[in-house]
């Protein structure tokens, strides 16, 4: 008598076996995100922009579903930093955070910036944003890490980057910290334009990924990237990426 066929019928079970265990994994996530219009933004009370679609063709490819919740950033990174089984998108990868999270990307790239009200006193270089009054940075952005470690003390964390906007064109405070390919958006959410605000010294460059809790089996952070790398080389993310930052540059892992 043949093993082969038992052999095949082990091989089988196995496999059954070990999707279970996927599908087991898979099912267990929830993931939060911000506003942060084109990348994340809520829509009729639902998720959408470049992010979210990168996130739900993922679990498409991988026959799952998973709640997608838009929160305000610091809540987000709470559930994130706290809480097993949770993704957490986009995030800015910085030392600070590298083991903090368990990465899958990248998805996004930025450049970060001052930002001034027009009219008001230009902005040349960090010096002159360290002697400001106070800078406005969303609460928990990478960004208000970063500038506390290199010693600013002169940080206003505010909910949101529509509340940085709003406060900043408002003449609340001289000086805002946001991100470039978002910054449109979110001054169009407001009511507000380019031309009520004036760009100032370069902070850093970033690049953005699904941040999934360091208690997330390292096994789902593992089909996720290759899902992620599938979509690069057939395409699709490039679709995505362009439909909603036409003309900028893919990122790359840095």
């Amino acid at each position: 008598m043949s093993f082969q066929p038992v052999r095949r019928l082990i091989a089988l079970l196995f496999c059954m076996l070990a999707s279970l265990e996927t599908m087991a994994e898979e099912t267990q996530l929830k993931f939060y995100t911000e506003e942060y219009p084109p990348i994340t933004f809520s829509q009729k009370s639902k998720a959408t922009g470049l992010g979210t679609e990168v996130v739900e063709e993922i679990m498409n490819r991988l026959g799952i579903k998973a709640p997608i919740e838009v929160v305000p950033w610091a809540r987000a990174y709470a559930y994130a930093t706290t809480t097993p089984n949770t993704g957490l998108f986009v995030t800015t990868r910085t030392p600070e955070r590298e083991k903090l999270f368990k990465w899958v990307g990248p998805v996004s790239a930025t450049t970060a910036h001052f930002y001034t009200r027009r009219g008001s006193q230009r902005l040349d270089n960090l010096e002159q944003a360290r002697r400001a009054e106070r800078i406005l940075i969303p609460r928990e952005w990478y960004l208000q890490q970063m500038l506390r470690g290199m010693g600013f003390n002169n940080i206003n964390s505010v909910p949101t980057p529509a509340d940085a906007v709003r406060m900043l064109v408002a003449g609340r405070a001289p000086l805002m910290a946001l991100d470039d390919v978002t910054l449109a958006d979110t001054l169009s959410a407001v009511g507000l334009n380019a031309n009520d605000i004036e760009t100032g010294s370069t902070i850093t460059q970033a690049v953005q990924y699904i941040a999934f809790s360091r208690d997330t089996p390292d096994s789902v952070a593992v089909r996720w990237q290759k899902i992620l790398d599938d979509m690069k080389a057939d395409g699709s993310f490039e679709r995505i990426y362009k439909k909603w930052l036409p003309g900028a540059i893919l990122p790359e892992a840095r």
